[in-house]
């Protein structure tokens, strides 16, 4: 890597890894492509499920889901997990080692959300998938935590607000993971890391495109809510060198300034997706146990 990247040489090496299976200009392939790219780099840093855990593939609210149950489960609410991929890439699979890992650390139940993706299905229909999981949950009688990291981070931070609006009950907490949340893509983080590894600005762009909302919908772009009162707890975490990095300021800033609970919390050496590098760099790996920690304690309220 070149210019003001990490110098945690760990990461460094972690972002060479995902390079050698994810170019830097992917977004210019096909699709398809895109998706064989991305489950090739999931594959690559996949991880055995902790002991103990109990799996469970099922339809909820119509969308597919995977539960998983650690053997001891200390907390009161269930994790509604949304996984990043720019809305485009992704699935259980992809994101199977890390649910399983927070629902372990964590000692909750952690339901995880296969959303439609983009393009072929443009927004909302991502965001109504997690409101039908969610709704099925709480019907379930379920305290709820909604969680996502990336564009996973913004549909779990859209749900905390239609959760909020439509008065749906205990949504108990959020925890938003290096989320995009509507920054302006041309000032702050998105011109200082305009072409970081792993994400551009470009690349942020290509996605919002793509995934198709109008520019004032809070749905899809939380920072644009006008009122942010009302919503639960947060847990919002950050990467230093991520053009993502002011959205999580920044809706933290305004978490707390509407009187929400919040903690936020910068990784100084992470680069965007590090959440795949918590078994090999020692940056990713204690924000990751900060993670899970925080996640533990919005659950157990």
């Amino acid at each position: 890597m070149t210019g003001p990247w990490p110098d945690e040489p760990e990461i460094a090496a972690f972002q060479r890894r995902c390079d050698a299976f994810y170019p830097p200009d992917a977004v210019a392939a096909p699709i398809e492509r895109q998706r064989e790219w991305y489950d090739a780099l999931c594959r690559e840093f996949d991880a055995p499920r902790p002991p103990g855990l109990a799996v469970e593939d099922s339809r909820r609210g119509g969308v597919a889901t995977r539960l998983y149950r650690p053997a001891s489960v200390a907390a009161p609410a269930t994790i509604l997990y949304l996984h990043g991929g720019g809305f485009v890439v992704g699935s259980l699979a992809s994101h199977d080692a890390i649910c399983a890992e927070i629902a372990a650390e964590t000692q909750a139940e952690l339901v995880a959300v296969d959303y439609r993706l983009s393009p072929e299905h443009r927004h909302p229909a991502a965001a109504d998938d997690a409101l039908a999981v969610l709704r099925a949950l709480l019907a379930e009688g379920r305290r709820v935590v909604v969680a996502g990291d990336s564009a996973g981070g913004t549909l779990a931070a859209g749900l905390a607000l239609r959760a909020r609006d439509l008065r749906l009950g205990p949504v108990v907490g959020q925890a938003l993971i290096y989320p995009g949340l509507g920054g302006d893509l041309v000032s702050g983080s998105y011109a200082e890391m305009a072409e970081a590894p792993g994400l551009s600005s470009a690349d942020v762009r290509y996605y919002r495109e793509l995934q198709g909302a109008a520019e004032d919908d809070a749905l899809a772009y939380p920072l644009r809510a006008a009122d942010l009162a009302g919503l639960p707890p947060a847990y919002v975490t950050a990467a230093r060198f991520d053009p993502l990095r002011d959205d999580g300021r920044l809706y933290a800033a305004r978490l707390a300034a509407a009187g929400i609970d919040v903690a936020f919390r910068e990784e100084p050496q992470m680069v965007h997706a590090w959440l795949r590098a918590r078994h090999t760099s020692p940056g990713a790996k204690a924000g990751f146990a900060a993670l899970c920690a925080g996640i533990a304690m919005l659950a157990r309220r």
